[in-house]
Protein backbone atom coordinates (compact mmCIF):
# COMPACT_ATOMS: atom_id res chain seq x y z
CA UNK A 1 0.00 0.00 0.00
CA UNK A 2 1.50 3.32 -1.06
CA UNK A 3 1.56 6.27 1.31
CA UNK A 4 -0.98 8.94 0.35
CA UNK A 5 0.74 12.19 1.37
CA UNK A 6 -2.16 14.40 0.32
CA UNK A 7 -4.69 12.38 2.36
CA UNK A 8 -2.40 12.38 5.42
CA UNK A 9 -1.91 16.14 5.20
CA UNK A 10 -5.65 16.71 4.94
CA UNK A 11 -6.33 14.53 7.99
CA UNK A 12 -3.67 16.33 10.00
CA UNK A 13 -5.19 19.70 9.08
CA UNK A 14 -8.67 18.55 10.14
CA UNK A 15 -7.32 17.41 13.52
CA UNK A 16 -5.70 20.81 14.02
CA UNK A 17 -8.96 22.58 13.19
CA UNK A 18 -10.84 20.28 15.57
CA UNK A 19 -8.61 20.87 18.59
CA UNK A 20 -7.52 24.50 18.12
CA UNK A 21 -10.88 26.15 18.94
CA UNK A 22 -11.13 24.21 22.20
CA UNK A 23 -7.75 25.48 23.37
CA UNK A 24 -8.60 29.01 22.35
CA UNK A 25 -11.94 28.75 24.15
CA UNK A 26 -10.21 27.57 27.32
CA UNK A 27 -7.74 30.44 27.10
CA UNK A 28 -10.60 32.92 26.70
CA UNK A 29 -12.43 31.45 29.67
CA UNK A 30 -9.33 31.89 31.86
CA UNK A 31 -8.96 35.57 30.98
CA UNK A 32 -10.83 38.26 32.90
CA UNK A 33 -11.68 41.46 31.05
CA UNK A 34 -12.09 44.51 33.28
CA UNK A 35 -13.12 48.03 32.29
CA UNK A 36 -12.27 50.83 34.74
CA UNK A 37 -14.56 53.88 34.41
CA UNK A 38 -13.66 56.98 36.37
CA UNK A 39 -11.13 59.71 36.95
CA UNK A 40 -7.61 60.40 38.18
CA UNK A 41 -8.01 58.13 41.21
CA UNK A 42 -7.94 55.34 38.61
CA UNK A 43 -5.21 56.54 36.29
CA UNK A 44 -2.77 57.88 38.91
CA UNK A 45 0.30 55.63 38.73
CA UNK A 46 -1.44 53.36 36.23
CA UNK A 47 -3.78 51.41 38.51
CA UNK A 48 -5.38 49.29 35.72
CA UNK A 49 -2.01 48.32 34.26
CA UNK A 50 -0.68 47.58 37.73
CA UNK A 51 -3.56 45.16 38.40
CA UNK A 52 -2.93 43.41 35.09
CA UNK A 53 0.81 43.17 35.78
CA UNK A 54 0.23 41.74 39.26
CA UNK A 55 -1.97 39.07 37.71
CA UNK A 56 0.59 38.30 35.02
CA UNK A 57 3.28 37.84 37.67
CA UNK A 58 1.14 35.07 39.18
CA UNK A 59 0.37 33.35 35.88
CA UNK A 60 -3.12 34.79 35.62
CA UNK A 61 -4.61 36.85 32.82
CA UNK A 62 -6.53 40.03 33.54
CA UNK A 63 -7.00 42.37 30.59
CA UNK A 64 -7.68 45.89 31.85
CA UNK A 65 -8.91 48.91 29.93
CA UNK A 66 -9.93 52.35 31.15
CA UNK A 67 -12.27 55.21 30.30
CA UNK A 68 -11.08 58.03 32.52
CA UNK A 69 -11.14 61.84 32.68
CA UNK A 70 -9.56 63.80 35.52
CA UNK A 71 -12.03 65.09 38.12
CA UNK A 72 -15.01 63.48 36.43
CA UNK A 73 -18.28 62.31 37.96
CA UNK A 74 -20.23 59.26 36.79
CA UNK A 75 -22.90 61.68 35.59
CA UNK A 76 -20.47 63.10 33.03
CA UNK A 77 -19.64 59.59 31.85
CA UNK A 78 -23.34 58.75 31.60
CA UNK A 79 -24.14 61.89 29.61
CA UNK A 80 -21.12 61.41 27.34
CA UNK A 81 -19.66 64.73 28.40
CA UNK A 82 -15.98 65.69 28.16
CA UNK A 83 -15.56 63.25 25.24
CA UNK A 84 -16.13 60.21 27.45
CA UNK A 85 -16.99 56.91 25.76
CA UNK A 86 -17.77 54.84 28.85
CA UNK A 87 -21.33 53.94 27.87
CA UNK A 88 -20.24 53.02 24.35
CA UNK A 89 -17.54 50.70 25.68
CA UNK A 90 -19.97 49.03 28.09
CA UNK A 91 -22.56 48.59 25.36
CA UNK A 92 -20.00 46.90 23.13
CA UNK A 93 -19.96 44.08 25.69
CA UNK A 94 -17.29 41.50 26.33
CA UNK A 95 -16.45 42.65 29.87
CA UNK A 96 -16.47 40.47 32.97
CA UNK A 97 -16.34 43.42 35.37
CA UNK A 98 -16.87 47.17 35.06
CA UNK A 99 -15.34 49.16 37.92
CA UNK A 100 -16.98 52.54 38.61
CA UNK A 101 -14.85 55.28 40.17
CA UNK A 102 -17.12 58.22 40.97
CA UNK A 103 -15.75 61.57 42.13
CA UNK A 104 -14.20 61.24 45.59
CA UNK A 105 -16.51 63.93 47.03
CA UNK A 106 -19.71 62.77 45.33
CA UNK A 107 -21.17 61.05 48.40
CA UNK A 108 -20.70 64.30 50.32
CA UNK A 109 -21.39 67.07 47.80
CA UNK A 110 -23.83 65.46 45.33
CA UNK A 111 -25.44 62.43 47.04
CA UNK A 112 -28.56 62.44 44.84
CA UNK A 113 -26.51 62.30 41.64
CA UNK A 114 -24.25 59.71 43.27
CA UNK A 115 -27.27 57.41 43.71
CA UNK A 116 -28.93 58.29 40.40
CA UNK A 117 -26.00 57.65 38.08
CA UNK A 118 -24.71 54.75 40.12
CA UNK A 119 -28.05 52.99 39.69
CA UNK A 120 -28.18 53.77 35.97
CA UNK A 121 -24.69 52.44 35.35
CA UNK A 122 -25.38 49.26 37.33
CA UNK A 123 -28.47 48.55 35.21
CA UNK A 124 -26.55 49.19 31.97
CA UNK A 125 -23.60 47.04 33.00
CA UNK A 126 -25.80 44.11 34.00
CA UNK A 127 -27.79 44.45 30.79
CA UNK A 128 -24.58 43.87 28.81
CA UNK A 129 -23.45 40.83 30.75
CA UNK A 130 -20.85 42.24 33.14
CA UNK A 131 -20.67 42.52 36.92
CA UNK A 132 -20.74 46.11 38.23
CA UNK A 133 -18.18 46.98 40.90
CA UNK A 134 -18.00 50.24 42.82
CA UNK A 135 -14.60 51.68 43.72
CA UNK A 136 -15.10 53.01 47.25
CA UNK A 137 -12.64 55.85 47.62
CA UNK A 138 -10.93 57.32 50.68
CA UNK A 139 -11.18 60.41 52.85
CA UNK A 140 -8.95 63.36 52.14
CA UNK A 141 -5.74 63.39 54.16
CA UNK A 142 -6.72 66.46 56.17
CA UNK A 143 -10.10 65.07 57.26
CA UNK A 144 -10.31 61.29 57.85
CA UNK A 145 -13.78 61.81 59.33
CA UNK A 146 -15.04 62.01 55.72
CA UNK A 147 -14.69 58.24 55.47
CA UNK A 148 -17.84 57.51 57.44
CA UNK A 149 -20.03 59.44 54.99
CA UNK A 150 -18.26 57.92 51.98
CA UNK A 151 -18.64 54.39 53.33
CA UNK A 152 -22.32 54.84 54.19
CA UNK A 153 -23.05 56.22 50.72
CA UNK A 154 -21.58 53.15 49.06
CA UNK A 155 -23.21 50.76 51.53
CA UNK A 156 -26.61 52.20 50.65
CA UNK A 157 -26.00 52.08 46.89
CA UNK A 158 -24.59 48.54 46.93
CA UNK A 159 -27.58 47.22 48.89
CA UNK A 160 -30.00 49.00 46.54
CA UNK A 161 -28.42 47.76 43.30
CA UNK A 162 -26.87 44.37 44.04
CA UNK A 163 -23.51 45.57 42.75
CA UNK A 164 -20.17 44.62 44.26
CA UNK A 165 -17.83 47.08 45.95
CA UNK A 166 -14.13 47.07 46.75
CA UNK A 167 -13.80 49.04 50.01
CA UNK A 168 -10.54 50.80 49.27
CA UNK A 169 -11.29 53.70 51.62
CA UNK A 170 -11.67 51.54 54.76
CA UNK A 171 -8.58 49.59 53.70
CA UNK A 172 -6.61 52.82 53.50
CA UNK A 173 -7.88 53.95 56.89
CA UNK A 174 -6.71 50.69 58.46
CA UNK A 175 -3.31 51.00 56.81
CA UNK A 176 -2.93 54.56 58.10
CA UNK A 177 -3.94 53.52 61.62
CA UNK A 178 -1.40 50.69 61.67
CA UNK A 179 1.43 52.33 59.73
CA UNK A 180 1.04 56.13 59.69
CA UNK A 181 4.65 56.36 58.52
CA UNK A 182 3.64 55.03 55.08
CA UNK A 183 2.17 57.94 53.13
CA UNK A 184 -0.60 56.68 50.86
CA UNK A 185 -1.31 60.18 49.56
CA UNK A 186 0.18 62.24 46.78
CA UNK A 187 1.42 65.66 47.90
CA UNK A 188 -2.06 67.19 47.38
CA UNK A 189 -3.55 65.04 50.16
CA UNK A 190 -6.16 63.65 47.77
CA UNK A 191 -4.67 61.48 45.04
CA UNK A 192 -2.76 58.25 45.72
CA UNK A 193 0.99 58.08 46.03
CA UNK A 194 2.82 55.17 44.36
CA UNK A 195 2.37 53.27 47.62
CA UNK A 196 -1.33 54.13 47.70
CA UNK A 197 -1.83 52.86 44.16
CA UNK A 198 0.13 49.67 44.89
CA UNK A 199 -2.08 48.95 47.93
CA UNK A 200 -5.22 49.65 45.88
CA UNK A 201 -4.01 47.39 43.06
CA UNK A 202 -3.37 44.56 45.52
CA UNK A 203 -6.96 44.85 46.72
CA UNK A 204 -8.33 44.63 43.18
CA UNK A 205 -6.08 41.67 42.37
CA UNK A 206 -7.42 39.80 45.39
CA UNK A 207 -11.00 40.80 44.61
CA UNK A 208 -10.83 39.58 41.01
CA UNK A 209 -8.89 36.38 41.66
CA UNK A 210 -9.71 35.42 45.24
CA UNK A 211 -6.01 34.59 45.65
CA UNK A 212 -3.44 35.63 48.22
CA UNK A 213 -1.24 38.59 47.34
CA UNK A 214 1.76 37.26 49.26
CA UNK A 215 3.78 36.41 46.14
CA UNK A 216 3.17 39.71 44.31
CA UNK A 217 6.56 41.34 43.57
CA UNK A 218 7.46 44.65 45.22
CA UNK A 219 8.78 45.69 41.81
CA UNK A 220 6.25 45.49 39.01
CA UNK A 221 7.55 45.68 35.49
CA UNK A 222 6.11 45.56 32.02
CA UNK A 223 7.47 46.60 28.61
CA UNK A 224 6.94 49.72 26.54
CA UNK A 225 5.98 49.89 22.86
CA UNK A 226 9.60 49.14 21.89
CA UNK A 227 9.84 46.10 24.13
CA UNK A 228 12.00 47.90 26.67
CA UNK A 229 11.63 47.25 30.41
CA UNK A 230 9.23 49.66 32.15
CA UNK A 231 8.69 49.75 35.91
CA UNK A 232 5.15 50.46 37.11
CA UNK A 233 6.05 50.27 40.80
CA UNK A 234 9.14 50.05 42.98
CA UNK A 235 8.00 49.60 46.59
CA UNK A 236 10.11 49.07 49.69
CA UNK A 237 10.02 45.29 50.33
CA UNK A 238 8.94 45.69 53.98
CA UNK A 239 6.14 48.05 52.93
CA UNK A 240 5.01 45.63 50.24
CA UNK A 241 4.92 42.77 52.74
CA UNK A 242 2.83 44.85 55.14
CA UNK A 243 0.39 45.77 52.37
CA UNK A 244 0.07 42.14 51.29
CA UNK A 245 -0.63 40.95 54.82
CA UNK A 246 -3.14 43.75 55.29
CA UNK A 247 -5.01 42.98 52.08
CA UNK A 248 -5.02 39.23 52.66
CA UNK A 249 -6.52 39.70 56.13
CA UNK A 250 -9.10 42.27 54.98
CA UNK A 251 -12.56 41.13 53.89
CA UNK A 252 -12.91 42.65 50.44
CA UNK A 253 -16.53 41.56 50.07
CA UNK A 254 -17.91 42.46 53.50
CA UNK A 255 -20.19 45.19 52.24
CA UNK A 256 -21.36 43.21 49.21
CA UNK A 257 -22.14 40.15 51.32
CA UNK A 258 -24.21 42.22 53.74
CA UNK A 259 -26.66 43.44 51.11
Amino acid sequence: MSFNYRKWTCQLFMLAVLFLPASLYAQTQDTLRVLFVGNSYTYFYNLPQMVATMAESQGKAIVTRQSTVGGSHLGEHWNRERETRSRDLIEQGGWDYVVMNNHSMSTINTPEDFDKYGEQFVALIKQHGAQPVFYMTWARKWNPLMQETITKGYEKLVKATGADVVPIGPLWMKSIALRPDIDLYFEDGSHPSPEGTYLTALAYYRFFTGKSTSEIPDRLQTVDKDGEKLYLAIIDPNTATFFQQLVDSFDMKTLADDR
